[in-house]
């Protein structure tokens, strides 16, 4: 009769085992505190058959939520609104896309209808109209600084790298940089996607950020994980490397 029952009892662990890494891999949306108000958002997508994270964030403020970047996954636009809302009993207010690439820019149309105020550069409108992505309703002339209840921040572009119109958000009082696309995280052995970036001006625009946004608490970034405050040093060496590599290549 025990035997039966550790057999029965061993079976029931492994369904429920089973059943669990069955919802984490099934997991569309996930968020985790970063610090204070901050907070980071991640959606999923599929990118030459590997399934990619990619990591915004959120900011908790007295005149309701900032949004930075929209989800990749179509699917995930409400569901984050409603999360936010029942976790923090707050709307968004603001969403900020980074660059023109989906990944950041897909949910711009969806809340605009909501009545989210949204914005990007002009130079990431003018990308988005060139490659028929969504495009924001606010447009940003140059490097701004918002205030948004207790909490300022600037938008900064440092020149092109990963795109032509990257930008980066700099939130000084509590030295967070919000690095999107342009740096990659310490376990990348490349840039990734550079069918759209400027190998030659890469390196010197994350050094114009790193003059931006001196000693950074935290970096967060958009497709690793952002516990790791190396990124941007890491990704201004593999920024060096691609611009020799390419430098050498042109003079052949």
């Amino acid at each position: 009769m025990k035997k039966n029952t550790s057999i029965l009892f061993i079976l029931i662990c492994i369904v429920s085992l089973s059943s669990a890494l069955g919802q984490t891999q099934d997991t569309k949306l996930s968020i985790s505190h970063l610090t204070g108000d901050f907070f980071i958002y991640t959606t999923y997508n599929t990118y030459e058959g590997n399934k990619i994270p990619a990591n915004g964030m959120y900011l908790l403020t007295h005149e309701g939520v900032v949004l930075f970047d929209t989800p990749w996954d179509t699917t995930q636009f409400q569901p984050l609104l409603d999360s936010i809302q029942l976790k923090h009993h707050k709307k968004v207010s603001i969403c900020i896309a980074t660059h023109w690439h989906s990944d950041r820019t897909e949910g711009l149309a969806y809340y605009k209808k909501q009545g989210i105020k949204t914005y990007t550069t002009t130079l990431t409108d003018e990308w988005s109209r060139k490659n028929g992505k969504k495009r924001a309703e606010f447009l940003m002339t140059k490097d701004t600084l918002f205030t948004v209840g207790q909490h300022p921040f600037t938008t900064y572009y440092p020149g092109p790298g990963h795109t032509a119109d990257n930008i980066v958000l700099w939130f000084e009082q509590e030295k967070i940089l919000y690095g999107g696309c342009l740096i990659k995280g310490t376990d990348a052995s490349d840039l990734g996607y550079l069918g759209d970036a400027n190998v030659l001006e890469y390196e010197n625009s994350l050094r114009n950020v790193q003059k931006k946004c001196p000693k950074p608490k935290f970096i967060v970034i958009s497709h690793s994980d952002w516990h790791n405050n190396n990124s941007l040093k890491h990704s201004i060496r593999l920024a060096k490397q691609l611009k020799k590599k390419n430098t050498t290549t042109d003079k052949h």
